[in-house]
């Protein structure tokens, strides 16, 4: 069978990522259904905790998948200390819930993990075998979580034979993601310069960012060219400091930075994270084009219109 005829569920398919994805495999050709946590029109839809083996049981005996994207979690580290078992129950029982389907129903799985899985490590250059040449030391509990799936599915595919591929995403933002406060860092600066709230910059922390333009097709080309027991690091080549990045929205904003509140350490977080994506270039077509100074206006401006900001 061609892949542009498989079907596929897609976990998470209402989230920043998952919606845009759900809507891209669409355009493909794919068959993809959803599940998500509410209630949602779509006749493709199933709303299901995935924590919970039978709500996502009754979705596997209700219709076949050859491809499982698996986007659903708990994200963020400080929502993984604040709701900590909200963490473990979804993204560790939710994971293994999967695999004991996968073990039966034989899909092939694709799941993205996070750039958070590295730890602190004094490694300039972050590339997908660095875990297998040292010892791994997350800093927190949602990163802590993610490996621990990472170990579920290399552990799956050891004992049964089963077919997964990860993905470690850095840093994606964009238009698409609502905020909260455990957001992402660019959502978080954006919203809040943009009310004239206070909010708090790290300094000396330093990351790349995606724009979720660039990073939707690379997750469509993981089906199209899937490759068992891969794992890529996905991310942009833009590598920044986070004051950089509140510089570029308050310039944006023609604010100055007396919202700021600048501090030294964030004792849950990474100092440092750049990925070495050549793999992921390579391999999928990845192809991250948008700079910030491109991609922060057009997330201020969603922002701006949906909260109808001023």
């Amino acid at each position: 069978m061609s892949n542009n005829k498989a079907t596929i569920l897609l976990t998470g398919c209402l989230g920043t990522l998952g919606k845009p994805l759900w809507k891209a495999l669409r355009e493909k050709g794919y068959r993809v259904f959803g599940c998500d946590l509410v209630h949602y029109s779509d006749p493709e839809y199933f709303r299901c905790d995935i924590s919970n083996y039978r709500e996502l049981a009754v979705i596997f005996k209700n219709q076949k998948f050859d491809y499982v994207y698996h986007l659903a979690a708990e994200f963020g580290r400080q929502n993984g200390e604040d709701y900590f078992e909200k963490v473990w129950e979804t993204n560790v029982i939710g994971m293994k819930n999967i695999i004991q389907l996968q073990k039966e129903e034989k899909f092939k799985l694709i799941f993205t993990s996070s750039s958070e899985i590295y730890g602190e490590t004094k490694v300039d250059l972050l590339d997908e075998d660095l875990p297998l040449r040292q010892p791994l030391f997350q800093t927190n509990d949602y990163a802590i979580s993610k490996w621990v799936n990472e170990l579920q599915i290399i552990n799956s595919e050891k004992r049964y034979g089963v077919e997964g591929m990860r993905l470690r995403l850095f840093n994606a933002f964009g238009p698409g993601e609502y905020y909260h406060p455990y957001r992402s860092v660019v959502c978080l600066f954006c919203y809040k310069a943009l009310n004239k709230m206070p909010y708090q910059v790290y300094e000396n922390y330093h990351r790349v960012f995606m724009y979720i333009d660039d990073l939707i097709p690379t997750l469509v080309n993981a089906i199209e060219k899937f490759k068992p027991g891969e794992v890529y690091n996905i991310g942009g080549e833009e590598y920044r400091s986070v004051k950089e990045l509140s510089d570029l929205i308050l310039d944006y904003l023609g604010l100055d930075d007396s919202l700021v509140e600048y501090l030294p350490e964030d004792k849950h977080n990474i100092v440092n994270k750049r990925p070495n994506i050549e793999k992921a270039k390579r391999d999928l077509g990845h192809n991250p084009k948008t700079l910030l100074k491109d991609g922060i206006p057009k997330t201020i401006e969603w922002l701006r219109q949906m909260y109808k900001i001023n």
